[in-house]
């Protein structure tokens, strides 16, 4: 297999888009994900901006972790990093094959993409909004 998956995260929910990521990436496949500032996470917006911060006390700067990213890109990293076995070696593997953007790099604008915008039924926030919060 092992082809290019592009996927655009703008207006997609973040679990969906990392559990998508994550069973392509177990298949050998590389996986793009771009403008993922555009990802939208759903929920009580204090209850989740809450849960994130208490994740990212949790580390702290004497401690070796666990380190929790404030960047959109990681956190969508971390999400699929959630779903797949990275303790194991076919999970690192499939981490390693997983690339996340920001916005749309020059290489990528032309290509075909994957979207996974889907109408939200609850209240919703991007990821830009998270990390401007934590």
């Amino acid at each position: 297999m092992n082809k290019t998956i592009v996927i655009d995260a703008s207006g997609g929910i973040l679990g969906r888009i990392a559990s998508n990521a994550a069973k392509k990436a177990l298949l050998g496949n590389k996986i793009i994900i771009l403008n993922c500032n555009e990802a939208l996470l759903m929920g009580g917006r204090r209850m989740i901006i809450e849960e994130y911060k208490i994740a990212r006390v949790r580390g702290g700067s004497s401690l070796n972790g666990p380190n929790f990213p404030r960047e959109p890109f990681r956190v969508m990293k971390r999400a699929v990093r959630g779903m797949l076995p990275y303790k194991q070696q076919r999970g690192r593997v499939a981490l390693e094959n997983v690339i996340c953007h920001n916005k749309t790099p020059k290489e990528f604008e032309n290509s075909e993409k994957i979207s996974f915008k889907k109408e939200a039924r609850g209240p919703t926030f991007s990821l830009l909004d998270l990390s401007k919060e934590i």
